[in-house]
């Protein structure tokens, strides 16, 4: 489970507080600051969250263009809580330095010059020793993650299901233990627009 985390620091222990409880202590729980904060600040936040929620996963504590500044975060935050960043890399050239800063590094397949463009990153990481997250649309995230080798999982927004399945036959439905399974009974990426439902949206 994840919960955003920095846009009202001083409720976010109270709110971590009332997740944890929620999840039981057998479930990881994990946040996203979206660059919320400075690298001091995301250091001693990174602190609290493991110590006292045992948070396992620190996404995005500065700004992705910081990459100086996620690499102090990761290498000084406590031991047991990844530090996540990479959503918003646009091509695969820009991998390597993001490789330098993180433990896990998160790959859009929306973003990063498409599947090619991901594939070419993960191969990077790979290379690196870095586990690789697939960021959002699950439907064609799953497709090309069943290629990365280092994939740790894959970001599962109820917003983009809920988009996808409205306009599109076709999206996967995650089976037990949250496996996503492509169908390879369907071609392509396995989706199929729906015309006649989008059509009261249709732009002349």
């Amino acid at each position: 489970m994840k919960i955003k985390v920095g846009r009202e620091p001083h409720r976010d222990p109270h709110r971590l507080e009332i997740a944890r409880k929620a999840i039981g202590n057998d479930t990881e729980l994990y946040v996203d600051a979206n660059g919320a904060f400075t690298p001091r600040e995301a250091i001693d936040w990174a602190r609290v969250y493991r110590h006292e929620f045992d948070v396992r996963w620190f996404e995005e504590p500065v700004t992705s263009d910081d990459v100086t500044g996620l690499r102090l975060v990761r290498t000084t935050a406590p031991g047991g809580i990844d530090v996540a960043a990479g959503e918003y890399v646009w091509a695969p050239w820009q991998a390597p330095a993001m490789l330098t800063a993180v433990d896990v590094l998160q790959l859009d397949v929306t973003r990063c010059l498409g599947i090619t463009g991901v594939l070419v990153a993960a191969a990077t990481a790979q290379s690196r020793h870095v586990d690789v997250s697939a960021h959002c649309a699950p439907q064609i995230s799953a497709h090309a993650s069943t290629a990365l080798r280092r994939l740790r999982h894959l970001e599962y927004f109820h917003d983009h299901v809920r988009i996808e399945s409205a306009y599109f036959d076709g999206g996967l439905q995650p089976e037990r233990g949250g496996v996503l399974r492509p169908d390879r009974s369907r071609p392509g990426h396995g989706l199929e627009f729906k015309w006649a439902d989008a059509d009261a949206y249709r732009v002349a």
